[in-house]
C-alpha cells in the first residue's frame, strides 16, 4: 500500500512541484494556461498558502511513499466549496486515497456538501453518480466541466 502524507505549501520545494504543474498529460485535465515557472509557480503557491488559512479550507501538497505528487484542496468556489486533486500522471490511481482523505476533512471543517468539478476531458464516474445529490454541468473560462455535488454525512 502506498504511504500517503500532506504537507503544507510553506514546506514544499518550488522546483519539485515545478515539474509536475507542467507535465503535459496534467494539463489536458486542468484549465488552459501559461506553463509555470520557478517565479510564477512560487506567487501561485503563496495564494494557495492564503486559500489554505481561509475558514472551511485546507490546500496540501501531495505526498506518495515520500514522493512529491502534486497537490489537493479544499478551496472557495462561486457555489461553494470545491474538491481539487492535482497530481501526476505517475500517480494516477491514487486520487481515490486522496479523494477519500478530502471528504475527511470536508466533514472535520464543518462542510455540509462540496462539489467535485471534473474538466470535459474526463469520463462521467459512475461511483461519483451514485454519491452525489446532484450532477450538472458547468462552464467557467470556456471549458465544461461535469461537476458533482456531493453530500456529506454527520
Amino acid at each position: 500500500m502506498n504511504d500517503l502524507s500532506f504537507i503544507g505549501f510553506d514546506q514544499v520545494d518550488v522546483d519539485g512541484l515545478l515539474s509536475i504543474v507542467n507535465e503535459d498529460a496534467l494539463r489536458t485535465h486542468l484549465i488552459d494556461h501559461p506553463y509555470y515557472d520557478r517565479e510564477s509557480l512560487k506567487a501561485w503557491m503563496d495564494e494557495k498558502v492564503k486559500v489554505d488559512s481561509m475558514p472551511g479550507c485546507r490546500v496540501r501538497a501531495v505526498f506518495v511513499d515520500e514522493e512529491l505528487a502534486g497537490w489537493c484542496g479544499i478551496q472557495p468556489d462561486d457555489q461553494g466549496f470545491e474538491l481539487a486533486i492535482v497530481i501526476s500522471q505517475r500517480f494516477w490511481g491514487i486520487g481515490i486515497a486522496i479523494y477519500k482523505t478530502l471528504i475527511g476533512w470536508a466533514k472535520e471543517l464543518g462542510h455540509k456538501e462540496v462539489l467535485f468539478h471534473l474538466l470535459d476531458s474526463r469520463p462521467e464516474y459512475q461511483a461519483l453518480n451514485k454519491m452525489a445529490s446532484k450532477v450538472y454541468k458547468t462552464e467557467q473560462l470556456g471549458r465544461r466541466f461535469t461537476t458533482y455535488c456531493i453530500p456529506l454525512e454527520r
